[in-house]
């Protein structure tokens, strides 16, 4: 028992520790904290750190994750699983349930602070953009699930989390893999391609993406009156990776009543799902989570606590590195590799070249195309870099509204798509 106590700390505790390291290290921060927890998980994943269990409870475990108590015990006096492997179906249990837990805590306290009335407010310009990124991500993804569909596991799932993380980012890729319960496994080293991909989409964006975009779409027509609200928006953005200041007295004790009032979200989400038990229970969760999310974050005293997407960002962290630490890169390397990075490179690639299409001939100009998809493929803490690499700050509104679009449809988006090509 001490052993699982141990263990669950860690994976409460390490995430602060990374937080804390990036803060101090530009190069870290840079890297991203996601990014860092995904690599200390597959550390521990794949150097043996965890037993993996005898080769009968590798077969019981197979498609349905821990066993019962009850379960094991009868699979031991039968004598197909060892003693031993008790201790393994502890940490797997424990392995399960903290992201069962942490992701419908996490998107509620993402969606708090969202001030959606004032960015629609400001971003009407870039509607256009932002409806045609939509319309290329969904068309994109769908094509690129006929073209693999037979070539990669759990394709219909990989194509609704891709769907929510071009629509939405990373909150959204991690509620949609609860929502479709998708192999840990699976959901890593998508996640690793993933990281990998958006890394060169990156660079492309801040370096010779405006000078080739300018060159194919019209010229951005300056607003006036805009400036100082972008400045302020943008440091609001920014402000979304601060942690310093969360366990201030001032901070902590309305933060608390945040997560009281996240916990609150979760187990009415939990009853509801009880009332349905015909639909998918992680499904029924995560869409009525991100629903009554959204809605308490049209109250102002709600909106207006601090830290709340902080907060939740960290349960993401808690997430990505007890997830990973539940993979082994010996076992992922064969997992259709080469299929699942055509198809990644497919999903972005593809939406963004069609997305310029549709902005070539709706006549979108170069400035709002570059900063919304760029808040579509990489969410709106991205967006302030790209608006200075266009050196174009009145652009961060249309961005960020773009981006928090994506948070709010993108579990709508994905989970709906994935079911629709469950089908096919």
């Amino acid at each position: 028992m001490i052993k699982l106590i141990l263990l669950v700390i860690f994976y409460l505790t390490f995430p602060v520790l990374i937080i804390y390291l990036c803060k101090k290290w530009t190069f870290l921060e840079k890297l991203g904290s996601i990014v860092i927890a995904y690599a200390f998980g597959l550390l521990i994943g794949s150097t043996g750190i965890f037993p993996k269990g005898s080769d009968g409870y590798k077969l019981a475990v197979v498609g349905r994750g821990p066993l019962s108590q009850t379960e094991i015990e009868t699979l031991i006096s039968d004598g197909k699983v060892v003693p031993e492997d008790i201790w393994v179906n502890q940490i797997a249990r424990v392995q399960d349930i903290i992201p069962t837990l942490v992701v419908p805590l996490a998107f509620p306290l993402l969606l708090f602070s969202l001030n959606i009335k004032r960015w629609l407010k400001y971003a009407k310009k870039g509607f256009v953009s932002v409806g045609l990124a939509l319309i290329a991500g969904l068309v994109m993804v769908t094509i690129g699930f006929f073209i693999w569909k037979d070539s990669i596991p759990e394709s219909w799932k990989l194509a609704g989390m891709f769907e929510g993380i071009y629509t939405g980012g990373t909150p959204n890729f991690v509620a949609i893999k609860m929502a479709l319960n998708v192999d840990p496994n699976l959901f890593v080293i998508v996640s690793t391609y993933d990281m990998v991909v958006g890394a060169f989409l990156v660079l492309f964006y801040i370096t010779v993406a405006p000078r080739i975009f300018r060159f194919i779409l019209p010229k951005y027509s300056e607003e006036k009156g805009l400036s100082t609200e972008a400045v302020e928006i943008a440091k609001e953005t920014v402000d979304m990776e601060d942690f310093n200041g969360v366990l201030k007295k001032e901070t902590l004790l309305p933060l608390l009543k945040a997560l009281g009032l996240a916990v609150l979200i979760f187990a009415i989400a939990g009853g509801l799902s009880m009332a349905l038990p015909k639909l998918p229970q992680m499904l029924v969760v995560i869409l009525t989570i991100t629903t009554l999310g959204i809605l308490a974050s049209l109250i102002k005293p709600i909106n207006r606590i601090k830290k709340t997407f902080q907060l939740g960002m960290y349960f993401i962290l808690v997430f990505s590195l007890t997830v990973a630490s539940m993979a082994d890169l010996k076992t992922m390397v064969g997992i259709g590799m080469v299929n699942l990075i055509l198809f990644i490179s497919w999903c972005y690639f593809g939406s963004l070249i069609l997305h310029l299409i549709l902005a070539k001939i709706f006549r979108v100009d170069a400035d709002n195309f570059l900063v919304t998809s760029a808040a579509y493929i990489f969410s709106p803490p991205f967006v302030p870099l790209v608006a200075k690499a266009l050196k174009n700050k009145d652009l961060i509104i249309t961005g960020i509204t773009g981006g928090i679009i994506g948070y709010i449809l993108g579990n709508y988006f994905g989970i709906a798509l994935a079911y629709f090509l469950k089908g096919f």
